[in-house]
């Protein structure tokens, strides 16, 4: 689901470090112990979602830089080699998609050559409007748009050779691999409801695996492939139930109360691992599989303060990672483990822009 955001308009009015030099925070008292060497990658606009490539050389991302002359979010590749190139206003990485409608949730794929991500091209040359809403109870809650025009595409590393995964009426986006790379799952509103589902690396067999009212996203496989890790809404009276499917015929999902979940990567086992209140959203799998890291409010009074944390899968030992800056979101770590990457407004100079840092992991 595309948040940058929103979130983003939140801006970080005390992170006034110097934009254009490399910082660390290892010495804050407010970071935990387990970052380390940060680096920051991005420079102007929201960009957010940016995940490793299987070899952890490169990363996909979204943005809507306007230096890049972008008025809604974009997917594109940027080899992790070519990162100091992106102080240069001048530079561009590879663009993949195609520059129309809005895109999301992009993921490289396991060759390394091709590249996942939802966009609605199809429909829209420009971007694509937020649907209208004109109950007034609705206009002061914070609401995720759920485009019905998403579809799910894959193309080469130059956005060429492009390949339409999904065509089902209606939402189809979020997608992830499984490091396995026989899977993809997604999340599909398909049959009424927001489910995630999966399919093959070619789009066929495509398989509906949760059925709970509620919206089921942000699903990422387990190191190993058998398990999957998402957000979930779970409206529960009368009236949140009513809200809940009047938002969706809208268009919309309020995501401020969601919980993370783990299940088998057909769907079976389904657990809830957090209990915590508030948002509890943009889950990731730690290479060792037994933890899990997220970004949540729930210690906020104010609502909109998105901190980093890490628990284990059985929904123990909670630790909180980040302190800087009042959003942080989107975590992943390298294959490896040794490295960790995030969006957050942090060292903004005072904008609403929203990066993406790079950080050594230690465990």
């Amino acid at each position: 689901m595309n948040v940058i955001l929103s979130f983003a308009v939140i801006a970080c009015t005390f992170c006034t470090l110097d934009a254009n030099v490399l910082f660390a925070q290892s010495g804050s008292v407010q970071e935990s112990r387990h970052l380390r060497n940060f680096r920051q990658l991005t420079f102007g606009g929201d960009n957010a979602e940016a995940y490793f490539s299987a070899d952890g050389r490169a990363i996909s991302f979204q943005s809507n830089n306007p230096k890049w002359n972008l008025q809604c979010d974009q997917i594109f590749y940027l080899s992790l080699a070519d990162s100091l190139k992106m102080r240069d206003t001048n530079f561009r990485p590879n663009r993949i998609s195609t520059g129309r409608g809005v895109t999301t949730c992009a993921f490289v794929m396991p060759d390394g050559k091709h590249v996942l991500f939802a966009s609605t091209h199809n429909a829209d040359s420009t971007c694509t409007a937020k649907p209208v809403i004109t109950n007034q109870k609705y206009l002061r809650k914070y609401l995720w748009a759920v485009h019905k025009t998403y579809d799910v595409f894959v193309a080469d590393l130059n956005g060429a050779n492009l390949k339409q995964l999904t065509s089902a009426q209606g939402y189809d986006a979020e997608a992830t691999v499984s490091p396995k790379g026989d899977k993809i799952v997604f999340t599909s509103d398909r049959t009424g409801d927001l489910e995630l589902w999966t399919m093959n690396m070619d789009g066929s067999d495509q398989r509906q695996i949760t059925s709970g009212l509620g919206y089921d996203g942000g699903a990422f496989f387990s190191p190993d492939g058998k398990q999957l890790v998402f957000r979930a809404s779970r409206p529960k009276t009368p009236e949140e139930i009513a809200e809940y499917k009047e938002l969706l015929a809208l268009g919309y999902v309020a995501p401020t109360n969601m919980e993370l979940y783990i299940c088998n990567a057909d769907g079976s086992n389904l657990h809830q691992i957090t209990n915590l209140g508030k948002a509890n959203w943009a889950p990731f799998f730690h290479p060792s599989g037994k933890k899990v890291i997220f970004s949540s409010n729930h210690h906020s009074e104010r609502g909109y303060d998105f901190q980093l944390y890490i628990i284990n899968t059985d929904g123990t030992g909670l630790e909180r990672v980040t302190g800087e800056s009042i959003f942080n979101a989107f975590p992943m770590f390298s294959p490896d483990g040794k490295q960790i990457i995030f969006s957050s407004n942090r060292n903004n100079g005072g904008t609403r822009d929203t990066n993406l840092f790079l950080a050594d992991w230690v465990e």
